[in-house]
């Protein structure tokens, strides 16, 4: 009975105390429900304020500080070149060459193929000195010597991955893994367009795609505005540029108008940056059916300057490539990104690294003396190198140390890369590696530090370049990364 009554109490209380918990909950409910009312009303303010900057997504941006640089060409040569054959001389690594490799090189290390106790392999090229500096060079660079005055050459670059995919990621977006934007995204992001008529970062490659695909130019998580441009070097330019047979180009520009039309109601409705991307997108493509076409014709060109690169008009080459690398940075294109492929050298390397050499050295060396040339080199990077370097190692399947099949594997902790022009220091070395190549001796340069900066260059403060995205800050150097004075002007 006593407890029929105390249920009962605690029945009859329920409303009570409902009542005061509902007041007590919905006090800060409302409190809630009124702040977010409030910031709703200051976002959609704030959006309001934004639509001018959404509706031109291409518009250039000013730079964090003063640029030294305002376009970059990327020269990646997808494969990974081996540095101890092109610019690191080793002459211990020649006295030793065919001797075992020192326990500490494999104990504990990882990698791609080697395997059991290698051998040394020294490099079968001479070097020589050039330039007032004396940067070491290959034989295999005899147009490239004559610039040498000219590059920053950095030999003490070191990675996180050591395959070609994830290494090639890692270089361009700074990350091992898909789903990151490249350095062309974040440059474009940063500092928007200086053309109306190209977009702002442009893809062309020779070869193979690289491993990593087309995610080396992605935008990533970044609004798709930013996504690279390939184009191809033969055949449409770009794929689609052209109207459909039948549709004039006044006919086309019917259909944009209309369709601009509806996209801006829809963007006024839903602020989606995303919509003012689709409708700038459309009519970059209107303006390519002109600009590109003229752009691609390198028979404009004097027989001198063709000469001087080794190009051919009409034909696909690194040469061609290189040649419209310059043509679009001199129509204002932000950012030039050229791949080429088959610098994979497991074997063969006696003979497959001269061929791979023989094919860019005339035409980068070109590019660079054409930029100078034009008053275009100062405000103009050029960035070589690969997504990792060489080891000291022999691979290859005799293992004495002299077959002719010789090659090298994978090595991530130091290889070369170098820039010229766009405000470095032309004719210095930067770092130093130990007398048979392997590890850093002094000035480490890591992937994120050389991004950090390539960014400087262009007035960016790497720290600030930012993106929000899944609740937190990205940038293309993740947590890391320094900018490497030195290599300043």
């Amino acid at each position: 009975m006593n407890c029929d009554r105390t249920k009962l109490a605690i029945r009859e209380s329920w409303p009570a105390i409902i009542r005061r918990e509902f007041l007590r909950q919905s006090g800060l409910g409302l409190g809630a429900v009124a702040l977010a009312e409030l910031l709703a009303e200051r976002s959609a303010t704030a959006l309001a304020a934004a639509k001018p900057i959404a509706a031109d997504p291409f518009a250039a941006r000013p730079s964090h500080f003063a640029a030294r640089a305002k376009h970059v060409i990327y020269l990646h040569m997808v494969g990974a070149p081996s540095q101890l054959d092109l610019f690191d001389d080793k002459p211990a690594l020649r006295a030793h060459h065919g001797e075992p490799c020192p326990q500490e090189f494999i104990e504990g290390k990882r990698f791609a193929f080697l395997r059991g106790h290698p051998r040394l392999l020294g490099s079968p090229f001479a070097f020589a000195q050039h330039g007032a500096a004396g940067h070491e060079l290959s034989e295999l660079w005899p147009h490239l010597a004559t610039v040498a005055d000219e590059l920053v050459v950095i030999k003490t670059i070191h990675t996180e991955e050591f395959n070609h995919g994830p290494a090639q990621l890692f270089l361009q977006t700074g990350f091992g893994r898909l789903g990151r934007p490249g350095l062309g995204a974040w440059v474009t992001y940063g500092l928007g367009s200086e053309t109306r008529d190209l977009p702002a970062f442009v893809v062309l490659i020779t070869g193979l795609m690289a491993g990593a695909g087309s995610s080396l130019w992605s935008s990533g998580f970044l609004p798709s505005v930013h996504q690279g441009v390939q184009f191809r070097s033969s055949g449409d330019p770009v794929l689609f540029l052209n109207n459909p047979p039948g549709q004039s180009r006044d006919d086309r520009r019917r259909v944009l108008d209309t369709l601009a039309a509806l996209n801006r109601e829809k963007l006024a409705d839903a602020g989606d940056p995303e919509i003012a991307t689709r409708i700038e997108q459309y009519e970059m493509a209107f303006r390519m059916q002109t600009a590109v076409p003229d752009l691609m014709d390198l028979s404009s060109e004097t027989r001198q300057t063709l000469e001087m690169y080794g190009a051919a008009p009409g034909q696909a080459s690194f040469a061609n490539n290189c040649l419209l690398a310059r043509r679009l940075v001199e129509r204002g294109v932000r950012i030039v990104q050229l791949y080429d492929e088959g610098w994979d050298h497991h074997s063969n390397i006696a003979t497959g690294l001269p061929n791979k050499c023989q094919q860019v050295d005339r035409p980068i060396a070109a590019l660079i003396r054409d930029l100078r040339h034009r008053g275009l080199l100062d405000e103009t990077l050029v960035v070589w190198g690969g997504e990792f370097g060489r080891t000291p190692m022999l691979q290859t399947d005799s293992g004495d140390g002299t077959s002719t099949k010789a090659g090298r594997d994978h090595h991530k902790d130091a290889f070369t890369m170098w820039l010229a022009g766009g405000g470095t220091r032309g004719g210095i070395t930067v770092g130093r590696t130990d007398d048979l190549g392997y590890s850093i001796a002094e000035n480490p340069v890591h992937v994120h530090d050389l991004n950090a900066t390539i960014l400087h260059l262009l007035g960016i403060d790497h720290e600030r370049l930012t993106y929000k995205y899944q609740g937190r800050d990205f940038r293309l150097t993740d947590v890391h990364g320094r900018v490497v004075r030195e290599v300043l002007s």
